[in-house]
């Protein structure tokens, strides 16, 4: 189909904007009947290197099917790749959304441990915590009492740094 341009004259575009299309979504249909193997070469032939070997074959199709609409509709301009460069530097040297998160106990709190087949409860208070009517200052030395042996007191509990949570403030981890 012709159709007219703002100058005024006529153009195919339209006509091959819609055989693109038509390829892409026909490209498209083909992937979802690939096995992973298949995928994995069509992989090969678009990216020029090898997909991460543990992808799963839903994952590998994705790929294939972004890198497939990108050759027909264009990619990221390169003003928008710089930008997501600059962020990803700003982000990874100041801002703590990169770096993982550590947990803060207050006092009130209570970890609970199943060790040998009996349930252990540590409360925390102002000033340490409590187990068995007894305050301790560090929770490394409650699980070697527990365990007979050197423990991270945190890590035995479950406690420490989590993964990063953009949108929350994150405290910092005390009592060990």
């Amino acid at each position: 189909m012709r159709r007219r341009d703002q100058t005024n004259t006529t153009s195919n575009v339209g006509a091959h904007e819609r055989a693109d299309t038509k390829a892409l979504e026909f490209a498209l249909a083909l992937l979802a009947d690939m096995n992973a193997a298949d995928l994995r070469k069509e992989w090969v032939r678009l990216y020029r290197s090898q997909p991460p070997k543990k992808l799963s074959r839903g994952l590998l199709e994705l790929g294939v099917a972004w890198k497939l609409q990108e050759r027909a509709f264009g990619g990221l301009s390169a003003a928008t790749k710089r930008q997501i460069a600059e962020l990803t530097q700003t982000m990874a040297t100041k801002a703590d959304l990169t770096k993982a998160r550590a947990v803060t106990l207050r006092p009130g709190a209570r970890l609970i441990r199943e060790w040998n087949r009996e349930t252990h409860e540590v409360q925390v208070v102002e000033d340490g915590f409590l187990w068995r009517g007894k305050t301790w200052r560090s929770l490394s030395v409650i699980a070697r009492e527990m365990t007979g042996t050197r423990w991270s007191g945190p890590r035995f509990f479950g406690v420490g740094k989590t993964k990063a949570v953009p949108g929350v403030d994150a405290p910092t981890e005390e009592g060990g």
